[in-house]
């Protein structure tokens, strides 16, 4: 099942600075292994914005929701989930 996720970033401006750099380094390590697998297909920064817009192919709802609980910057982030079809216009779906 394929999904748009944008994922907007709010870390508090009194975090620690120990915690901002160890939760971002685990955050970019499970980000880029969940890309390896292939069920983090994509990945697009928002310009100008600390966001991102991504696609996400996994097995099923449950899954997904999996992977965005467990992402690291999780508790300081507000996601929107949009299923995606493919669109009869599209003309790599021939």
């Amino acid at each position: 099942m394929l999904f748009a996720v944008k994922m907007d970033v709010a870390l508090p401006q009194d975090l620690d600075a120990d915690v901002r750099t160890d939760t971002l380094a685990r955050e970019k390590a499970y980000s880029q292994q969940l890309q390896r697998d292939g069920e983090w297909v994509s990945i697009w920064r928002i310009v100008g914005q600390y966001s991102n817009l991504s696609i996400f192919d996994v097995r099923d709802n449950e899954r997904l929701h999996e992977i965005l609980w467990n992402l690291p910057l999780f508790p300081y982030m507000r996601i929107d989930v949009s299923p995606l079809a493919q669109h009869p216009s599209d003309i790599s779906a021939v």
